[in-house]
């Protein structure tokens, strides 16, 4: 059987997808005629040998790419997107393509490492998110001491963290259950502190709709309540509130949570210990300082742990990013972009068949630690 009769079109369309292409502009690109483009997505012929190592490198995927089985790809509507009403529809299959190479990516690294279990509590369908966040606060024995590390709480708890390859601040983060595991992916370019809040946010949409379609404003209004709850329980909020918060003394107590200046405002407002019209009044000061764009003093970006173990052991074993790559079909990039762009710094790989040499058993440390 020739490569060309054994070419799966179901991995074009993907591809395309994932580059945010229209049909249209992948013909333009590679110089064939809209007629042609479809052809070859929908089965009807195959690319000839130098149309397909065009359309490798305009799609950025190796030429093997396109002749391996069918992709799972996370579905629109078992996914939670956040902003849906900003994102364009482009957007929104590039970050569930990125959600397919994570999935990948995560078979393959769960096939060499043994990776905390699952324990996100199951809730059912009851309970409001103030309710849930702090029921979920008690099953995971945190108090109310303020989350030091978010991604490094959700990973201790089975919760596998990936960044979101899409360069497009519309597109915040979304999460979803596969086969009992469920995923997080969070978008690096927003600020560490909004990077917490879409974390605990995700986190609620797993909580508050596992069994359940996690999609509309509702949703996203019960899983903003989740994390608002969740990162500031109200006692705590509370125990610190002061008697008349100023832009200067929230900037200062922010930090106590690892939160915004906006969700501090929002909390405080919400728990009774801001009024209406100071509400309003401090709103439009943020508002004036720049500070709904620009978080004022930022805190450190958080990252994955568990990553950051497996690409350590990796590297023990000689392998690189660029053997990662190779055997899951995509581009080196393609791998960097899930990982939080950091974990796979200074492996170039060894050209030695990706097989470790041992299984190792990978925790997390708890971010109360």
């Amino acid at each position: 059987m020739s490569t060309i009769e054994i070419f799966n079109s179901s991995r074009l369309t993907w591809a395309r997808r994932r580059r945010g292409l229209t049909k249209t502009k992948l013909a333009v690109s590679l110089g064939v005629d809209l007629r042609s483009v479809s052809a070859y997505e929908t089965g009807e012929f195959a690319p000839e040998a130098d149309k397909l190592t065009r359309i490798a490198r305009v799609l950025k995927f190796p030429e093997n790419f396109f002749f391996g089985d069918d992709l799972e790809e996370p579905a629109f509507d078992t996914a939670s997107f956040r902003s849906m009403s900003k994102m364009t529809a482009s957007q929104r299959d590039t970050a569930l393509g990125s959600g397919a190479i994570a999935l990948l990516l995560n078979e393959w690294i769960e096939g060499r490492f043994d990776l905390p279990h699952a324990d996100v509590p199951d809730l059912g369908r009851d309970g409001s998110p103030e309710g849930a966040a702090e029921a979920v606060r008690r099953a995971w024995g945190l108090g109310e001491l303020p989350i030091k590390n978010m991604v490094h709480l959700l990973e201790a708890k089975g919760v596998r963290v990936y960044s979101l390859a899409i360069d497009a601040v519309e597109v915040d983060a979304f999460s979803m259950w596969r086969q009992d595991r469920p995923f997080v992916f969070l978008n690096t370019l927003k600020s560490a502190e909004h990077g917490r809040f879409d974390a605990a946010h995700e986190l609620g949409h797993l909580v508050l709709h596992r069994h359940a379609a996690p999609n509309g404003q509702e949703a996203e209004q019960d899983a903003n309540s989740f994390a608002s709850a969740f990162l500031m329980p109200a006692a705590s909020v509370r125990a610190h509130a002061p008697r008349f918060p100023t832009i200067d003394n929230l900037i200062r107590l922010k930090k106590i949570w690892g939160v915004s200046l906006a969700a501090i405002t929002y909390r405080l407002h919400k728990l009774g210990l801001l009024t209406d019209w100071h509400y309003r009044k401090l709103y439009i000061e943020i508002a004036s300082r720049g500070y709904r764009k620009t978080e004022p003093a930022e805190g450190p970006r958080e990252v994955s742990q568990i990553l950051q173990k497996v690409f350590a052991a990796l590297r023990e074993d000689g392998i690189g990013k660029h053997d990662i790559a190779c055997a899951l079909n995509v581009h080196a990039e393609d791998v960097d972009e899930l990982v939080f762009g950091l974990a796979l710094t200074g492996l170039n790989g060894s050209g030695r068949p990706p097989t470790p040499k041992r299984r190792p058993e990978l925790t997390v440390v708890s971010s109360r630690e």
